[in-house]
């Protein structure tokens, strides 16, 4: 074989190397562009929308809020709220405002037209989140957690519906308040109070809650007539703000039904 031919081979086996690998790097980035496509189908990737507020709304309402929001609902629980209509939403999960899927079921519950009662449990010994999480399965709300000094932060130690005590195993009506004795020590017993602005009052309590502090005075405006309208209302005032506090500490806000109060984002 002469040198022209070897150079020419060489040259020849070059070219078919090179044409090789950018057919190979073009393959590997074919496919992860296929991949990526694929999981965003399979993930729902970017299309994501914010929960509408259900609240006061009754099931048929709250369906067809719920189509035109690209959601779905589901009805999940009740309890009964006296001064709230019947079959009007009360509670949701996840809460108005929070980005979710397209197609993501919203879990509802609705004020039950006649009261049912539940049987109370045991939540001595439970963390604060704990017990609150136990109470809201059983259909009912958590009320003022009371602290007093225990070796324990945050946990159970007793508990009262209507300033009586009451014992696991008692039946309780859906939807009652129940209080907390809960214990603090004497270190970590601070909390960041945090912006309940905008908040609707179910929205703002579980905010508070949240954060181990307690609704203190509420005031509404002058135009909120009924039960309905307070839970409409939104907060537009809260005292005190954004400042650390101790565990159990009061927070009091201020509701109306006029937006234009609400403060500048």
């Amino acid at each position: 074989m002469t040198d022209k031919e070897k150079v020419q081979k060489v040259a020849k086996q070059t070219r078919w190397i090179w044409k090789n690998l950018l057919l190979g790097v073009a393959f590997v980035l074919v496919l992860g562009i296929l991949a990526a496509w694929s999981l965003g189908i399979i993930t729902r990737h970017g299309q994501v929308v914010k929960t509408p507020d259900f609240s006061n709304l009754t099931v048929p309402q709250a369906k067809e809020l719920a189509s035109h929001s690209h959601v779905n609902v589901k009805v999940v629980d009740s309890v009964f709220v006296r001064r709230l209509a019947g079959g009007v939403v009360y509670r949701q999960q996840p809460k108005a405002g929070s980005t979710v899927k397209k197609g993501r079921s919203i879990f509802l519950t609705i004020n039950s037209v006649v009261p049912r009662k539940v049987v109370m449990p045991n939540l001595f010994g439970y963390s604060v989140t704990e017990a609150r999480s136990e109470l809201r399965n059983r259909g009912l709300n958590l009320g003022r957690l009371n602290y007093v000094k225990d070796i324990a932060t945050n946990n159970v130690l007793g508990q009262s519906c209507e300033g009586l005590e009451v014992k696991a195993g008692d039946l309780v009506v859906s939807g009652s308040v129940i209080d907390l004795m809960v214990g603090v020590g004497s270190q970590d017993n601070q909390t960041t109070i945090p912006k309940i602005t905008g908040m609707k009052y179910v929205n703002a309590t579980d905010a508070l809650h949240e954060r181990f502090l307690n609704v203190g005075k509420v005031t509404f405006d002058a135009d909120i007539k009924t039960y309905a309208d307070s839970m409409n209302a939104v907060v537009y005032k809260q005292d005190p703000a954004g400042a650390d506090r101790n565990l159990g500490a009061n927070v009091n806000f201020f509701l109306t039904l006029d937006q234009t109060k609400l403060p500048a984002k």
